[in-house]
């Protein structure tokens, strides 16, 4: 009967946060998605979309920064609900408005709410699954945002033409408040909620607690930990870029359709699905056949291989496309570089948490998310004045340098101490 309710509750768990996880990442995305259209019916500049997405970003980063520190001490599922909740309420409110500050202001708390949204799902699945499936379900969960990504252009972009965009961000805001109750309903914070045993190892500490704890200040100074970040801040940035801006450097230099920009957008995601899950399969795999150590990580293979699939992909979006390119070729780049960059975004994650102490898995994982937003901020408002300046090919040729220079860098550095906080001797 304890596998059965296991299996029954691991089942129903997992589903609510996927379905919700997928709701939040298409609500943080709307604007993004119905961009094209707004800026047919509201004069917008390159200033002022860069001003309502680096608004949401900066938000965001606050939020999931304090969201990691504090989920230990809230409710999961309160937690999640009411930022599903919050982000649902926003979207509808956004689509009531028409002016520049108004959507920068409500973009920027949609950005608060979201933070909310995946410190309870990295808790939640710390203590419902097993130790030796943490990469690959945070893998597969990280994917809801895939499935958001892929669907969300072709479905705002259909109920955009066959309504208008503020229809579409009112209907996908009600259905994101119906669901928040829902998620509130069947997420259970630990097995002990229904009277299952934990099994989390390690559980049961003694008096003198786990000799894996570390101090704040062994933590906060261990080098991997900030390595760690700045690639973790580049990629998320370069990812964040592409997916925010690439459909209008497709439409705006390369003269390509809205159905082809949107087409492109759909491809990234699929493909980023594709390598989220196969970089939680195959670092598990290898981190089973090479085990954990306090120097290097099995997972930096696949990691900076990766990488540079980021950048190798990017180079080919920036140089090949032509207004005469074929819709395959294009829809080729936009699957391989989404494959190559959600593998390192699920990677990084799962890193940080493995890597840490004990007592400060959350804090680092906080750590480094916070260091991605900021990269995400920095592909906003800064990015969008690069190609306001310049152009569309200089920004994406400066993420492109950017994340080359990243990924030798951190080549380089492969072999380093990747255990944070105290390391025995024994152990080194």
């Amino acid at each position: 009967m304890g596998a059965t309710g296991y299996g029954y509750y691991r089942t129903t768990i997992f589903t609510a946060m996927f379905v919700g996880y997928t709701l939040y990442y298409f609500n943080r995305k709307t604007f993004s998605f119905v961009m094209p259209s707004v800026m047919e019916e509201i004069e917008l500049d390159k200033d002022d979309l860069g001003l309502i997405t680096s608004s949401q970003s900066a938000a965001y980063a606050i939020s999931k920064f304090i969201s990691g520190v504090l989920s230990d001490q809230i409710s999961a599922r309160w937690l999640f609900s009411i930022g599903l909740f919050l982000v649902g309420t926003i979207n509808v409110v956004f689509s009531w408005t028409s002016t520049v500050s108004v959507f920068a202001v409500l973009w920027f708390i949609n950005g608060l709410g979201q933070g909310l949204g995946w410190p309870p799902c990295g808790k939640v699945l710390r203590k419902w699954f097993e130790p030796s499936q943490f990469g690959t379900w945070w893998a597969v969960l990280s994917c809801s945002m895939n499935l958001a990504g892929g669907l969300g252009p072709l479905v705002a972009m259909v109920m955009a033409l066959s309504y208008s965009w503020r229809t579409t961000l009112s209907i996908s805001g009600l259905i994101c408040i119906a669901t928040s109750f829902l998620c509130l309903l069947f997420i259970k914070n630990e097995p002990a909620d229904v009277g299952l045993p934990s099994i989390e190892p390690g559980a049961k500490k003694g008096k003198g607690g786990s000799r894996d704890e570390s101090t704040l200040k062994e933590f906060l100074l261990s080098p991997y930990l900030w390595v760690l970040s700045v690639g973790y801040l580049v990629v998320f940035g370069v990812k964040t870029a592409c997916t925010d801006w690439g459909q209008l450097f497709l439409i705006q230099e390369k003269a390509q359709s809205i159905l082809m920009g949107s087409s492109y957008m759909s491809a990234l995601e699929v493909g980023g699905l594709v390598g989220s899950i196969a970089a939680g399969l195959l670092s598990d795999r290898a981190v089973a056949r090479q085990g954990l150590r306090s120097h290097g990580n099995p997972r930096h293979a696949l990691l900076l291989s990766m990488m540079a699939g980021m950048t190798v992909s990017m180079y080919l979006f920036r140089v090949t496309i032509t207004p005469d390119s074929s819709k395959i070729l294009i829809l080729s780049l936009g699957a391989l570089f989404g494959f190559s960059s959600y593998g390192p975004i699920a990677l990084f994650g799962v890193i940080a948490n493995e890597s840490a102490p004990s007592n400060f898995c959350g804090t680092s994982h906080a750590i480094v998310a916070l260091m991605a937003n900021v990269g995400g901020f920095l592909a906003g408002l800064p990015f969008s004045t690069i190609a306001k300046h310049y152009s569309w090919s200089t920004a994406f040729w400066v993420a492109e340098v950017t994340c080359a220079i990243t990924t030798l860098v951190f080549f380089l550095l492969r072999n380093m101490r990747t255990k944070m906080g105290r390391v025995s001797k024994r152990s080194d």
